[in-house]
This record gives structure tokens, sequence and C-alpha cells, in this order.
């Protein structure tokens, strides 16, 4: 059967109004109008829905016991075709899905998660860690939100920089740099170096950087997470260098020693990312503005 959700606008008017005038003048049509409209509902439904009564028309039985099931499913046709433009999040009920560098879960999950129970306590999220490889999970709905220093180049994927910070040298406090009354390019070359790297690189940036000055450093080793990184720092004489808004109060909390990277380096940019289906999705849009404030504090 090929169904119009015109007849069942019409049906609603009908049996709220009970007469062919009434529901035409309810809907802006004309009464003829009004009057083809319940012919094809009576030949679809096999009933007379409204009949003559004097100088009325009444229900039958039928109409009757689906009034309210008409008005609801009516109801329901619109809000999938014209979704509310308002979110209520104190009935919010989700689970959201990030992937976000840890060192950014550290430094803005607190804080996200905090807001998120002071307006929605209906709202859970899930933190997942990063693969070593680029993985679809924005691409097929399994992660709501990325928040790393890698911009998407898929065109379904929005990428949005809402922060940025320097690169700084971390090292135990009692450190021979640490001596140094200013840290040189080759004092830095000089030591021994831990890389952060998801996917194992015992190289980025900062070796290019240190080429351009003549200069190489020895890496040692690469670890998948600052926090794994920054306790090669703590217990050796490895310097690890990272970015400065995620690991200062880290740093401190661990004794270690923050310095500035004596290097010409551009700001390392951080970027939340989404797949463009979540773009007019009210939730996934208040989940953002949350997020930005949290990585931004």
């Amino acid at each position: 059967m090929q169904l119009d959700l015109n007849l069942l606008t019409a049906l609603d008017a009908l049996l709220e109004e009970g007469s062919v005038a009434g529901a035409a003048a309810r809907l802006h049509v004309t009464a003829p109008a009004m009057s083809r409209s319940l012919g094809r509902i009576r030949r679809t439904t096999g009933d007379q829905i409204l009949v003559r009564t004097g100088r009325t028309m009444t229900p039958t039985p039928y109409a009757i016991a689906v009034r309210e099931q008409v008005h609801e499913l009516l109801q329901q046709v619109r809000d999938v075709l014209a979704p509310s433009r308002e979110l209520d999040p104190a009935t919010l009920e989700r689970t959201f899905t990030l992937r976000w560098h840890d060192s950014l879960v550290a430094l803005g999950g607190p804080a996200l998660l905090a807001a998120i129970q002071g307006e929605a306590p209906g709202v859970r999220l899930r933190f997942v860690a990063e693969s070593s490889t680029d993985t679809p999970e924005l691409r097929r709905g399994e992660v709501d939100l990325e928040a790393n220093a890698n911009r998407p180049g898929a065109p379904d994927i929005r990428a949005e920089q809402v922060g940025e910070t320097r690169l700084v040298a971390v090292v135990r406090r009692e450190h021979p740099l640490t001596r140094l009354r200013t840290l040189t390019a080759q004092a830095y070359a000089s030591a021994d170096h831990v890389t952060v790297s998801r996917r194992g690189n015992l190289s980025n940036a900062v070796d290019d950087a240190l080429t351009r000055l003549g200069l190489t450093r020895r890496v040692v080793a690469a670890a998948p997470t600052e926090a794994a990184a920054l306790e090669f720092a703590r217990g050796t004489d490895l310097v690890v260098s990272v970015p400065e808004i995620t690991t200062r109060t880290t740093a401190a909390g661990l004794g270690l020693a923050v310095l500035p990277l004596p290097l010409e380096l551009p700001s390392a940019p951080v970027y939340l990312s989404w797949h463009q289906r979540h773009d007019t999705d009210h939730a996934h849009t208040w989940l953002r503005e949350l997020a930005r404030a949290a990585l931004a504090g």
C-alpha cells in the first residue's frame, strides 16, 4: 500500500473538528478538497470515519478508537520531519564517545565532565585511547568527537582549531640542563631524548629544526603517551619535548622542571574533529561548545 501522509493530517483534522467544513477551515483548504480527502481515507481504511446524523456528522466507533493514535502518529511524523530546534540538557539521555589525545583528556576531561554533570546528569562520556593507525570510527559513527594535533583531510570530517601551545623541554629537577643560565640549542641537542608518538616514531619536527641548525640529537626511546614519557624523564636524564599546556601542571606534580625549548618552532595546534552528520545534531553541538570551553580553559 502506498501511504500519503497528507491523509493522516486530514484524518486528524476531521476527527478533531467532526465535520468536513471545520477540517477544511483548519487546514486552509476548500470543502470539496477535504471531501475528496475523506473519500480517500474511507477507501484506504474501509471505514466511513464520519457519518451524517441529521445536520451533524458523528464519528464511527473505529474513528473514536483511533483518534488518539492518529494524533500521536502525526506528532511523531512532525518531530521526525521538523525536529525541534531546542535542546533541554536536563532531560538528555545519551552516551558520547570521545577519542582525545591522552594529554588532552587530562587537560580538559575533568572540566568537560563537570560541566556536563552540572547541565545534563543523564549524559555519560566514554574516553577511548587513540590508535597507532588512522581509523574510520568518526565516519562510522563509533566516535563522536576527536581532539588532537591532527587536522583531518577527509572532506566529510569537520575540524576546528580550538587552541594552540608551544613545545617545552621537561626534565627532572636535578638534571644538568637545569643548572644552565640559558638552555642553548647545542646543550639541548647534546642530551639524550625520549619522544612521544603513538606510532613509535623516533623523530619529529624537533629534529627538523635541529637539522636546520646543523645539529642532531640522540633519541633513545619513543613512548606512546606523554604520561609514559614523563615517567622516563622523572627517573633518568632523558629530555622529553611536549606541549606546554598539557604538561606544565602534571610536570610540577611529578617533581619535573619545565624549560623553554631553544628552537624556532610553530605552535602546536589543538583540533576538535567530528563527522558532518553531526552538524545539525543539537546535542552534539552542545557537546562541542562545552568541549571548546574545557580545552580552552
